[in-house]
Parts: structure tokens; C-alpha cells; sequence
């Protein structure tokens, strides 16, 4: 039996392998504390019925282990049957030569890439880009979209992967983009005065190399808004979206996901403001989401958190600003959000690829009445 994390997004310490019982970490290699992402490949386990016990924090999602069989074409929750404390169990098919296993379902650039694909031909009013390069070299992909080549009556910024383990925001993301892209009305009227600016991972090292990305050692992408900012990518955006926005900056959606889950980390919210402008426009866009939307996943404006409740207050930004914080004092922004998808439980719902870019969906119809 191989184990290995060798590939884009991989994070796993193999501690030792006893006869059928492995023991593992997450790696939290340049974070600054404990936090729960991993992602690893088993090979040569066919027909074996092997425990995985996690010596550090907690491992797992309110639906155990994601697993594929299919080298990551599709993902099941293995469920929450298969655990046992910090551990679970699982039996390899016969045929099984290699088998992945995350406390999330992945996404790294490749399936961005895919995604692009599954667009189709290219469409007028959409343009691909990259908004710099990372520290290491890497592009930072943009996706322009709606009212391109002349002046719009709003411009839209929609972010993910500050945090890079974060992976259920960017198929949040994808159905975002595919609904703003679609046949419908209110879409189609938007993206005529509307210009979009998409930026689909702010921390693009983080992502590829599988890192936790949340609590990184100094300070980590969504604490770096502040003049002596570290990365490349938020001074990026620090400099391009002030001259960009021409006064026409209406709106900012940064999507993101909680903590690994129980309590509010199984809701879907938004991220009150400390601006009471910014704040009540949050309010008015959640009664909003929650009228439209369609999709599995539910909503419910009662969940958002105002800022000074639970971990939303000053204290958790002395790091930095973060990047609706940094942007809610842009005087044109009139509503700027974290929005918070959970991992595998959203209010009893099934968090996976589908629903989350269900929910994306659902964002966008808000978004289009909104403006």
C-alpha cells in the first residue's frame, strides 16, 4: 500500500502504516496553529479493509470522508458511518488501484481550466486573463465578463480562494458564472450594464501545492489588505481596483467557506459589515437571495452574523484587513460580503459539486434583482 500527496492539492504526514491501520496528519506546514484540511492518493489497496486515524485536530466534515474512485471525475461523501472518532474505515474493491480521499472535495486550477472548456466557443463579453503572477510564478487567472468595451452602469468584483483549502466556493463560483453567462432574462439584462471582474483564487500557490492557506504564518491572504501587504495578488487588487472602478464599483461577493462544521459552519450566511451602510445593504441582499432562490441548498437571512457576534468581531482582524473590509471603504461600494458555503451540511442539505453551484446560481438571481 502506497500513500501519497504528490500532486496539485495534496496535504497529508504519513506518521506509520501497522498492517492495516494508518496513522496521519494534516500537513500544517506554514500555518500558524492547527487547521483540518487534507487530501490524499491510496495505491495498491485492492480488496484491503484499512483505518485511517488522524492523530492531530479534527479531520472530518459532518459527512466523513469525500472519496473517489475515478481519479477525481466524481466524488461521494463516504458518511459519517464510516467514523469513528478521529479515524475512519474504509474497504478497497478489488479493481480499486487508486483511490483518493479528502476532508473536501477538491479544486485546483485543472478544474478551473475545465470549467473554461465546458463554456464552450469563445463568447462575446468574455474575456479570460490573469490579474499578475504569485510569488511563484504562477498566473492568477481573471474572467472578464457582461459590459466590456464601454462604460457600464455597475462594475462587480467576485473573489474566491483567499483561503486556499476553501475548495466548495469555487463550484459556488462556477454556477455563479454559468448563471450570470445563461439565457436568463434578468442575466442577460444584467450582463448588458454590468461589467464583471472574476478572480477565482486569490491565494493560487496555496491551491496548487495543497496548502491550509487560513492562519498563514504572518499573516494570510484575506488579513493582507493593509499598504504593507505580502503577496502579489492582493496588491494586485489593491492597486487595480481603485483606478478600475471609476466611481462604478457597486458591488463585492468574496466566496468563502467556515470552519469544518457544527453549529453556524452547517448554515450558509453572509459576513456582516462594522460599516452600518454596508451592513444594511447585506440585509437587504440576503431578504433578497432568500425570496429568489431554487436551489437545494437553503438560505435563511436569520443566519447571517453581524459583525460583534460569534468570531466576527475586531479581534479576528488584527492580522489585517481583509478584503471586504478593505473594500466596504471605497466610497462608491455599496454592498461588499464574505459569503460563508460549509464543506459537506448546509441547513440538512447535501453539500456537493451540484448543490454548490446550485447555490451559485441562486446567487446570481439575487445579484441581478439586487442591481
Amino acid at each position: 500500500m502506497y500513500i501519497s500527496s504528490n500532486f496539485p492539492g495534496g496535504n497529508i504526514v504519513v506518521e506509520s502504516i501497522d498492517h492495516d491501520t494508518v496513522n496521519v496528519h494534516q500537513d500544517l506546514r506554514d500555518t500558524d496553529g492547527n487547521w483540518f484540511y487534507w487530501y490524499f492518493s491510496v495505491h495498491d489497496a485492492e480488496g484491503r479493509k484499512v483505518r485511517f486515524n488522524f492523530t492531530g485536530m479534527r479531520a472530518f466534515a459532518a459527512r466523513g470522508p469525500a472519496v473517489s474512485t475515478d481519479q477525481g471525475q466524481t466524488w461521494r461523501w463516504l458518511g459519517a458511518d464510516s467514523l469513528e472518532e478521529n479515524s475512519f474505515t474504509y474497504t478497497f474493491g478489488l479493481a480499486e488501484k487508486i483511490t483518493l480521499f479528502s476532508m473536501t472535495i477538491p479544486y485546483t486550477g485543472s478544474d478551473w481550466y475545465a470549467f473554461l472548456c465546458s463554456l464552450g466557443p469563445p463568447r462575446p463579453r468574455v474575456e479570460v486573463g490573469n490579474l499578475g503572477f504569485s510569488r511563484l510564478g504562477r498566473p492568477v487567472e481573471t474572467l472578464w465578463m457582461g459590459c466590456l468595451g464601454e462604460t457600464p452602469k455597475h462594475r462587480v468584483v467576485i473573489t474566491a480562494r483567499h483561503h486556499s483549502c476553501e475548495t466548495m466556493g469555487s463550484y459556488t463560483l462556477e454556477g455563479l458564472i454559468n448563471h450570470l453567462l445563461s439565457d436568463d432574462p434578468g442575466a442577460i439584462r444584467l450582463r448588458e450594464r454590468t461589467e464583471f471582474l472574476v478572480v477565482p483564487f486569490v491565494d493560487k500557490d496555496g491551491v496548487e501545492a495543497g496548502d491550509q492557506g487560513k492562519n498563514r504564518h504572518h499573516r494570510d491572504h484575506n488579513r493582507d489588505y493593509d499598504q504593507n501587504g505580502l503577496y502579489p495578488e492582493t496588491h494586485a487588487l489593491r492597486a487595480l481596483l481603485p483606478t478600475w472602478s471609476h466611481g462604478l464599483l457597486t458591488m463585492v461577493l468574496d466566496i468563502h467557506c467556515p470552519w469544518i462544521a457544527d453549529g453556524l459552519n452547517e448554515k450558509l450566511y453572509l459576513v456582516g459589515s462594522r460599516i452600518s451602510r454596508i451592513w444594511e445593504q447585506q440585509q437587504r441582499f440576503g431578504e433578497i437571495l432568500e425570496r429568489v432562490q431554487t436551489g437545494p441548498l437553503r438560505y435563511q437571512s436569520s443566519d447571517n452574523l453581524p459583525f460583534g457576534h460569534g468570531w466576527n468581531t475586531g479581534f479576528n482582524f488584527q492580522q489585517g484587513h481583509s478584503f471586504c473590509n478593505w473594500v466596504s471603504e471605497m466610497p462608491e461600494v455599496r454592498f461588499a460580503s464574505t459569503v460563508e458555503v460549509p464543506y459537506a451540511t448546509a441547513n440538512g442539505g447535501e453539500v456537493t459539486r451540484e448543490t454548490a453551484r446550485a447555490f451559485g446560481a441562486d446567487l446570481g438571481r439575487a445579484l441581478a434583482e439586487y442591481l
